[in-house]
């Protein structure tokens, strides 16, 4: 497969991709892919979530941990975008964050646009820099750490 064929894959494939689903899937579209290298996506935060329930109520905000998960669903969007048919195998766990920065909030309405690096792997190790942002104004940013392990049966 091409890299122009991972661009702008919708839900469907996305699901393919990753285990998560509702209410815990964060990725609603992936706009380009450079295997290996970068991954754009999109999370379009509705009014309906469940944690707006109750973070807060009277001021809906995406807790900063949920924005967190996001980026590292995108990590593991671009390691299985990476890595072809042997992804099936495999089970992409976030083990390390590091340098996470709140720099604004995430309200209903907002379109979450989700940017990874891949900067270097190391034993299986990927060292990602993941930026979120809602418009031009950056809310999060973090370097992340996953590893892709054997599912188990």
């Amino acid at each position: 497969m091409t890299d122009t064929a991972l661009n702008g894959f919708d839900i469907q494939r996305i699901m393919d991709f990753l285990p998560h689903r509702y209410p815990f899937l964060m990725i609603d579209r992936v706009l380009e892919c450079d295997s290996g290298k970068s991954l754009t996506a999109l999370k379009n935060v509705s009014f309906n979530e469940p944690f707006f329930q109750g973070h807060f109520p009277g001021q809906p905000i995406m807790p900063g941990v949920l924005i967190l998960e996001a980026l590292a669903q995108a990590t593991g969007l671009l390691a299985f975008c990476s890595m072809g048919e042997q992804r099936r195998e495999k089970l992409y766990m976030l083990v390390g964050i590091d340098k996470a920065r709140f720099r604004g909030q995430v309200t209903p309405g907002d379109q979450l646009r989700l940017s990874v690096e891949l900067k270097r792997d190391i034993r299986g190790i990927g060292f990602y820099s993941c930026v979120a942002t809602v418009g031009e104004q950056v809310v999060t940013e973090a370097e992340m750490m996953c590893s892709a392990q054997e599912r188990q049966p």
